[in-house]
């Protein structure tokens, strides 16, 4: 095997390592991060609160919560804007 092949192998692996094994920094807006903040549990890690607030998300029940809660002032003009980009991506 060439060393040029070898070091693209390496940098493959090594690609890989860091893509699954180390952790990620995500960043957020100071107001969302007191939010996260007062809904985290004492000895709960960002990781464990992320994962407990997306394994409790059902969209069907989200959907409901949220009905009601916009109002369209002119629903008309609005559904002929969106049939409107629909019919311009079909092209």
């Amino acid at each position: 095997m060439s060393k040029v092949i070898k070091a693209v192998l390496l940098l493959n692996l090594e690609n890989f390592k860091y893509m699954f094994n180390h952790d990620k920094t995500v960043t957020v807006r100071d107001e969302i991060y007191w939010k996260l903040l007062r809904v985290k549990r004492e000895g709960e890690s960002f990781s464990d609160l992320f994962e407990r607030l997306i394994d409790g998300i059902n969209s069907l029940e989200t959907l409901r919560k949220l009905r009601g809660c916009v109002e369209l002032k002119d629903k008309e003009v609005l559904l002929k804007e969106v049939y409107a980009a629909r019919a311009e991506r079909r092209l």
